[in-house]
């Protein structure tokens, strides 16, 4: 009897130890999800008043110019700035994370999605704001089921990630030679390649996401965890939106 009771009372304390660590991880998981919207709203509204502010409209909505502002945002040597400065942030972040206050690192996050938004202010200048809008619900409404599936799923999605690794470095000496060649052909390839890739990477990053979380972290560690799995994610849907905006965008 006293054997017994032992036995339960065991059971019940790995039962609550899993309830702590199951409440732990979804915590951990929405603070990502919230770190991440947050750099994607803030990528979006610079995007949308930096075009604002770099165009000159007609009264039928069409561009007829570009300010002075414009013309230095989207030419000359403040692009290749702008290119450098996101591109050594994210491996600062990468390579110094360990060493940085979480809220140094979310604070770099949120300063590349600023910088970024001025990047992909040129998307407006391409496509019409309304194939944008309709672009981006699909790109969210397809992030979050997939994002799901990798952090819900039993079956261990790292091969799949092995081999999207080796595709997204392919895609991307793809991408580079297209610039020389100017294939419609390659070009219709690499975007659907692209959705590809990406929608496998997003489901991948989650299960890897959600594999790194300890109940043993204490805040610091956590936060730094959090930040960077934000960026990961954040590149992921950044990378599935502007793919499928070359398939769905209505061009000007």
């Amino acid at each position: 009897m006293s054997d017994f009771d032992r036995n339960v009372a065991a059971r019940g304390i790995g039962a609550a130890r899993a309830t702590v660590i199951d409440a732990g991880l979804r915590a951990y998981m929405i603070r990502i999800y919230n770190y991440m919207a947050a750099g994607v709203a803030l990528t979006g509204v610079v995007s949308w008043v930096t075009f604002n502010a770099a165009v000159v409209t007609d009264a039928a909505g069409r561009i007829t110019s570009l300010t002075p502002f414009g013309q230095t945002i989207f030419g000359g040597p403040l692009t290749i700035v702008l290119f450098l400065g996101t591109l050594g942030i994210v491996f600062f972040l990468s390579f110094r994370i360990n060493k940085l206050q979480a809220s140094t690192a979310l604070i770099l996050f949120m300063l590349y999605a600023g910088l970024l938004g001025l990047m992909l202010s040129t998307v407006f200048l391409q496509y019409t704001g309304a194939s944008i809008t309709r672009t981006f619900f699909i790109s969210a409404a397809s992030f979050g089921a997939l994002s799901l599936y990798g952090y819900s799923t039993q079956r261990d999605l790292s091969p799949i990630g092995s081999f999207l690794v080796m595709g997204l470095f392919g895609l991307i000496l793809a991408m580079i030679v297209n610039m020389f060649l100017k294939s419609t052909g390659l070009d219709f390839a690499i975007s659907a390649i692209g959705v590809l890739i990406f929608a496998g990477l997003t489901a991948w990053d989650t299960q890897k996401i959600k594999e790194m979380y300890s109940a043993n972290d204490d805040g610091t560690v956590s936060g730094r965890k959090a930040v960077m799995g934000a960026l990961t994610l954040y590149l992921d849907f950044i990378n599935l939106f502007l793919f499928l905006l070359r398939f769905m965008g209505d061009r000007r």
